[in-house]
């Protein structure tokens, strides 16, 4: 859910100019998509978007040309196609089981991800812990995961 709203905001900042994210929530309420300031607030931020001048003065969103390190590159996906095995959550912790030696792999590829939800990682031989600042956020880290390996 999170992804699919996420590609709609970008979807909207590229065909609208959205001054405010009360505008960007109505947007997404057009597509049938209910969230709240808060979500918004974090996608935003996780997507990197900025602010900038556009034509009579007013500013709107629109993606940061700094975007290079996007929240799961090709890199990424490789890493955990070919070597996470399982994963679960637990509160604010998530836990990569990956096949033998690879740990250290994906937790050194989360780690350069730069997620802004991420406190960090700590990485075995066949295990990854990643601590996240909430247990809402690594809910929706471990939806991305579940997502990105189907």
């Amino acid at each position: 859910m999170k992804s699919k709203r996420q590609q709609e905001i970008l979807d909207i900042i590229a065909t609208h100019e959205v001054e405010t994210q009360e505008q960007l929530l109505e947007y997404l309420k057009g597509r049938g998509i209910a969230t709240t300031q808060a979500t918004i607030s974090r996608d935003i931020k996780q997507l990197r978007l900025v602010k900038e001048l556009a034509h009579g003065g007013v500013s709107k969103y629109t993606v940061s040309h700094h975007r290079a390190a996007a929240n799961f590159s090709g890199k990424l996906r490789t890493i955990f196609r070919e070597c996470v095995t399982s994963f679960d959550v637990a509160q604010n912790i998530v836990v990569l089981k990956t096949m033998s030696g690879l740990a250290n792999a994906a937790g050194a590829a989360i780690d350069n991800m730069d997620l802004p939800d991420l406190v960090g990682s700590l990485a075995g031989d066949d295990t990854a812990i990643l601590i996240m600042r909430t247990n809402e956020a690594a809910a929706e880290f471990c939806e991305e995961i579940r997502e990105m390996l189907s």
